[in-house]
């Protein structure tokens, strides 16, 4: 599943971690305007599998239209199960996972790097 409807410009967020600050553009959909709205937030990420960091949102529930997604990118931002954010920081094929994609990272070139390993605190605004 491909997103490539984009909200106009304000609709781009800024994330930092570890000091260092990435844009991301939210797509046009439910989930994403939930997270929007939510803005801005301080999120304690859990690492899993070596390429994502994820933040279950407790009592919060993002109106998704999940799907499987096999082809997940560095710089992905996703919803999984109505509760938790998801931010892929490396590529990897052959996902059996449904999701629900609300944005991309614009330049991740770095991100890895910053969020480093194990976990970590995200700060999430506005642009």
């Amino acid at each position: 599943m491909s997103c490539t409807w984009l909200w106009a410009d304000e609709m781009k967020i800024k994330m930092t971690v570890n000091h260092q600050t990435f844009t991301a553009t939210l797509y046009n959909n439910a989930a994403a305007q939930h997270l929007w709205t939510m803005l801005p937030l301080n999120l304690p990420m859990t690492e899993l599998n070596g390429n994502e960091k994820y933040h279950q949102f407790r009592g919060q529930s993002f109106p998704t239209q999940s799907s499987i997604i096999q082809d997940i990118h560095r710089g992905d931002l996703m919803i999984f199960s109505h509760h938790y954010l998801v931010v892929f920081y490396k590529d990897f094929h052959q996902s059996a996972y449904a999701y629900t994609p609300i944005g991309k990272i614009d330049h991740p070139q770095n991100l890895a790097h910053a969020l480093g390993k194990g976990n970590v605190n995200i700060r999430i605004e506005k642009q």
